[in-house]
Order: C-alpha cells, then sequence, then structure tokens
C-alpha cells in the first residue's frame, strides 16, 4: 500500500476531488495548511501598511491506496491540480506498512 499526500492550492480542491471519485477512489483526508516552497510567500498592504506573508494557504490530501492504484492516483492528482503557475504544489508517496480499521479489526488493503 501506499500513502499518497498531495498539497494543492486550495481552489483545485474540488477538480481533484471529483476527479478522484471518477476513478473510484473512495476516502481521503483534507486539511487546511500553510505553507512555503519556491514560491517564497507575497506582499500585501493592509490599510496603507505594507506587510509579507510568508505562509501561503494551501490544501493537503491524503490518501491510502494499493500499490496498483497509486500511480493512477498520483497521474489523476497532478492533472487536476496542475494551473502551469509556481506554487501548484506538490505530490508525495511513502509506502505504508501496515493498516488497520478501528471498528472491524481489518487489516491490510481490506481496511482501506
Amino acid at each position: 500500500m501506499k500513502k499518497i499526500e498531495a498539497v494543492i492550492k486550495p481552489f483545485k480542491l474540488d477538480e481533484v476531488k471529483d476527479a478522484l471519485n471518477e476513478i473510484g477512489v473512495q476516502g481521503m483526508t483534507v486539511t487546511e495548511v500553510k505553507g512555503f516552497g519556491r514560491q517564497k510567500g507575497h506582499t500585501e498592504l493592509y490599510r496603507g501598511a505594507e506587510y509579507v506573508v510568508d505562509f501561503i494557504p494551501k490544501i493537503k490530501i491524503e490518501i491510502v491506496t494499493s500499490d496498483t492504484l497509486a500511480p493512477t492516483v498520483v497521474s489523476v492528482i497532478e492533472k487536476a491540480a496542475k494551473t502551469g503557475k509556481i506554487g501548484d504544489g506538490k505530490i508525495f508517496v511513502c509506502p505504508v506498512e501496515e493498516v488497520i480499521r478501528i471498528r472491524t479489526g481489518e487489516r491490510g488493503e481490506s481496511a482501506v
């Protein structure tokens, strides 16, 4: 199994979610996060004062899926989240050793 974490622009969430639903992804965790990469924040003007916004609002999506479906999930996220501009985000893929469904005690892929 693989855990896929994608950090994307907030306005792309619905597109990514819909695209993942189309390929049969049944569950995901979505978190509002803040961060920066090469984008390095930006400067804003508020009541005449200029200030730097270091951390930019992003959305983090976490999905645990089978090894066979993982490349498709990554590809779908990449296509749906892409704007072609700086700050589109990142996708991380990590191995998952074990998954346990608390309610039933199921383990492994059947627990996903």
